[in-house]
């Protein structure tokens, strides 16, 4: 009995130790919260101040990262290389004379935007003209004006066609106004046996045979004033070809005219490859090739040269 009693109080005494080691360990001390410090109205202001900054500086590395957009670019339009001077080759009165001319043009190719080189070579002479562009109702309204025009130029390059009763008008200013006229005409295949009949007969030339491709064109009259005066103009033997088919025709020797041709197909002059003449005494040039399948610099002196020509063979024989 006492042996049991014993063994109880050791068990409790363990016990009671293991409690107080178990509250021992459980116990935290819990530092003292510090006191918050005094505000510092100048440290709180630098601190602003400082914040703001970086602010700043990040911003404009945002920016700078980010790509800024460029300002436009202007692009000066760039000028045609420089036609050669017409030197004055000519009398001051016939200067005179040309400089007054009173010059109707029809140019066709404004709508498709290649290049106006008719007019692009009287402005290059100093010339005035009225110009029509392709709009052919107005073109006859000046032929059928009171005007006496000194020179007609029909360049129906592109393919709307100046044809049947515009034929007759100018027929009758070529005859009556011994006008000075220029032709530039593609399709002779289509209306040689038209009104334009009356103007081929009295040159003295008539429409040979079509051809679908631009060629290299050679001088016949290398020394005629067409090919010198006032521009020396070389054979156009390079070619670049605008237009895929129907780029003009051939002529030939025929009727009861003066004609004289210039050029052709042909390496040396034959009566079947001809695709430029003149006639009626030097007044009319027919061009049956078109000037865009040739260079522009090669092209547009040539036209001075039938202006040129043609308004000095007009005023010999005109008051």
């Amino acid at each position: 009995m006492w042996h049991q009693t014993k063994i109880r109080t050791l068990v409790l005494f363990v016990v009671v130790f293991l409690v107080g080691l178990a509250l021992a360990c459980s116990i935290v001390t819990v530092p003292a919260q510090p006191q918050p410090p005094a505000f510092d109205a100048t440290k709180a202001s630098l601190e602003l101040q400082a914040t703001a900054m970086s602010l700043q500086l990040t911003q404009a590395a945002i920016n700078n990262a980010q790509p800024q957009p460029q300002p436009p670019v202007v692009v000066q339009p760039t000028l045609p290389p420089s036609l050669p001077t017409i030197a004055p080759t000519s009398t001051p009165d016939l200067q005179s004379k040309m400089k007054s001319a009173k010059i109707l043009v029809y140019e066709n190719t404004d709508e498709r935007g290649i290049g106006m080189w008719v007019e692009e070579a009287l402005r290059g002479m100093g010339l005035q003209y009225t110009q029509t562009g392709s709009y052919s109702g107005h073109f006859m309204e000046y032929l059928n004006s009171g005007i006496k025009y000194d020179l007609i130029i029909v360049d129906a390059e592109d393919k709307d066609r100046i044809v049947g009763e515009f034929w007759d008008v100018i027929h009758d200013r070529l005859v009556r106004d011994k006008a000075a006229l220029i032709i530039e005409i593609w399709d002779l295949d289509r209306q040689a046996n038209g009104p334009i009949s009356k103007i081929l007969s009295g040159c003295g030339v008539r429409y040979q045979k079509d051809y679908q491709l631009a060629d290299s064109i050679y001088w016949w009259v290398p020394d005629h004033p067409v090919f010198n005066e006032p521009n020396t103009v070389l054979p156009l033997l390079h070619y670049s070809r605008f237009w895929a088919n129907q780029t003009g025709d051939q002529i030939r020797l025929g009727g009861s005219g003066d004609a004289v041709l210039l050029a052709g197909l042909a390496a040396k002059p034959s009566n079947q490859e001809a695709v430029l003449a003149t006639c009626y005494e030097g007044r009319v040039i027919i061009q049956t090739f078109s000037d865009h399948d040739y260079h522009r610099e090669d092209v547009v002196p040539l036209w001075q040269n039938y202006i040129y020509y043609t308004l000095k063979n007009h005023f010999a024989v005109t008051p």
